[in-house]
C-alpha cells in the first residue's frame, strides 16, 4: 500500500512538473525518472546582423582597430598611388589608379593578383614592397586585435579571486602563517599590476 501510494505522489507531482520536465525511459521497472525539458532551438538561416553589429562596436571600443584599420587604408592608397605613377602610360593592365587600387587590394590579402602585375623596375620594387608589407599588416590586425579582445578579461583579476582576497582579510585571525604570506602575495601582485596599468594611462 506505501508503494502505491508513493506511486500516486510521484505522479501527482509529475503532472504538476510535466510542463518543465520530461519522462526518461527508466532502468528499473517503477522507477520514475526525469530531466529538464530543453528548449528547441531554432535554425538560424540568416546571420544575426544587430548582434554582429554590436560585436564589432565593442571591438572597436576596447581595441585600436580603428586607427589600425585607417593606417592600412591610407598605406593602401599610398602605395597604390605610387604604382600608379610608375605604370602610368607604360603597363596595359595598370592604366588608372583604380586599377592600381584593385591589384593592390589583391596583393595585400593574397587573393592573387593578374599578370603581368607591374613591368617597371620601379613599379615591381614597389609591388613587392607593398605585397610583403600589406599582407603582413592585413593579418596582423586581424590577429592582433582579436587576440587583445580576448585575451583582455584574463589580464584582470577575476571576480573569484578578489572575492577570495575579500573574504581571507576578514578572517586573518584564522589564517596560518602560511595562508597569510599567500595572500599578502596575491594581493600585492595584484596592486602593483594595477599601479603599472595607472601609470601607463597617465604617461600616455
Amino acid at each position: 500500500m506505501a508503494h502505491k501510494a508513493n506511486q500516486q505522489e510521484v505522479s501527482v507531482e509529475v503532472k504538476e512538473g510535466e510542463e518543465l520536465f520530461e519522462r526518461v525511459r527508466p532502468l528499473r521497472p517503477g522507477d520514475v525518472i526525469l530531466r529538464r525539458k530543453r528548449p528547441r532551438r531554432k535554425l538560424r538561416v540568416l546571420p544575426n546582423i544587430p548582434a554582429m553589429v554590436m560585436f564589432l562596436k565593442d571591438v572597436s571600443a576596447r581595441t585600436p582597430l580603428i586607427p589600425l584599420l585607417l593606417s592600412l587604408v591610407g598605406l593602401w592608397l599610398l602605395f597604390s598611388f605610387g604604382l600608379y605613377l610608375a605604370e602610368r602610360g607604360v603597363s596595359e593592365q595598370l592604366t588608372s589608379y583604380g586599377d592600381a587600387l584593385w591589384w593592390s587590394f589583391g596583393a595585400m590579402h593574397t587573393m592573387g593578383v593578374n599578370n603581368p602585375g607591374p613591368v617597371t623596375v620601379v613599379g615591381r620594387v614597389i609591388g613587392g614592397i607593398w605585397g610583403i608589407m600589406g599582407t603582413v599588416i592585413f593579418f596582423g590586425v586581424i590577429i592582433g586585435v582579436f587576440y587583445a579582445y580576448f585575451m583582455r578579461p584574463r589580464q584582470r583579476p577575476s571576480r573569484e579571486l578578489i572575492s577570495a582576497m575579500q573574504y581571507n582579510l576578514g578572517e586573518l585571525e584564522d589564517l596560518s602563517a602560511s595562508e597569510l604570506e599567500a595572500l599578502r602575495d596575491a594581493t600585492t601582485r595584484v596592486i602593483d599590476a594595477q599601479i603599472s596599468k595607472l601609470k601607463e594611462k597617465s604617461s600616455s
